[in-house]
């Protein structure tokens, strides 16, 4: 069993492979129209770059600081899970639909919701528990 400082340590590396991964899915993303990592974004080219370099800026700063990596992981997951629960609902909704993309869920929104999902309450998580102390709300 992993203590809790080993823990911290598997958590970073994690997301910090996760951020450096970004540019893999950047390359899937222009050069084979593979859009997994900001699915809920699919119809909004424009959006779409601009997520993708906001998340490449996450990348630099953590690895110019690594101090702010439990500040840039949250404030970065709070946005990802925010904008994947608002895009789920939306298009859960008939009457949205049309406003963010055609048709129910496809199958890269519900890869996208799980992976970043999965991965931003990572982030949450470990940065609630780096910035505000250890409660158990937050332990993973």
């Amino acid at each position: 069993m992993l203590r809790t400082a080993e823990l911290q340590i598997d958590v970073r590396r994690t997301l910090l492979a996760y951020y450096v991964a970004t540019a893999l899915f950047v390359a899937l993303d222009a050069g084979f129209s593979i859009n997994v990592r900001v699915a809920f974004l699919e119809g909004l080219p424009a959006w779409r770059a601009a997520y993708y370099g906001f998340l490449l800026i996450c990348l630099a700063m953590v690895l110019w600081r690594p101090t702010l990596s439990a500040v840039v992981g949250t404030v970065e997951s709070t946005l990802t899970l925010s904008a994947l629960i608002i895009n789920m609902a939306l298009r859960a909704m008939p009457a949205t639909q049309g406003m963010v993309g055609e048709g129910f869920v496809t199958l890269p929104e519900v890869i996208n919701f799980m992976m970043s999902g999965s991965m931003a309450y990572l982030a949450w998580a470990r940065g609630m528990r780096q910035l505000f102390g250890t409660d158990k709300r937050w332990h993973l």
